[in-house]
């Protein structure tokens, strides 16, 4: 795997974003880093068992974002957008193009409050239409 300025590889880095998170509430870390890579979200740090981050198959940082959110990362040039790998890109996923730290756990917070907020915006529909 390539290394990324002083010798830190992808994986290492997003290791320092699962420990600084990991205590948050609903924060689940990957449940095993040995886990095959060609599976979705296999490396995906979650909050409430949705992924918000992970590492994907090539290396690459990968964070949920609203998709307007995502337009203007791309838009200032701090990422792409997320191809899985069957061509379609996804609207809401960003693959992070800088290395540093503190970028990856500012996009990684960023994710893990919109993927929490989304789930409870979910909850309240279900209990909606439910009740």
């Amino acid at each position: 795997m390539p290394k990324l300025g002083k010798g830190i590889t992808p994986e290492e880095r997003f290791a320092r974003i699962v420990t600084a998170l990991r205590s948050h509430s609903g924060v689940t870390p990957p449940s095993n880093a040995t886990q095959s890579k060609k599976r979705f979200g296999s490396s995906g740090l979650k909050v409430n068992d949705k992924i918000f981050a992970m590492i994907s198959s090539k290396g690459k940082f990968v964070v949920k974002l609203p998709q307007e959110r995502v337009d203007a990362l791309i838009a200032s040039g701090e990422g792409k957008r997320f191809d899985p790998g069957h061509g379609r890109l996804m609207k809401e996923w960003l693959t992070v193009e800088t290395a540093s730290d503190e970028v990856w756990l500012r996009l990684a917070k960023e994710a893990m409050r919109f993927v929490a907020s989304k789930r409870k915006q979910e909850s309240r529909i279900s209990t909606y239409f439910s009740g």
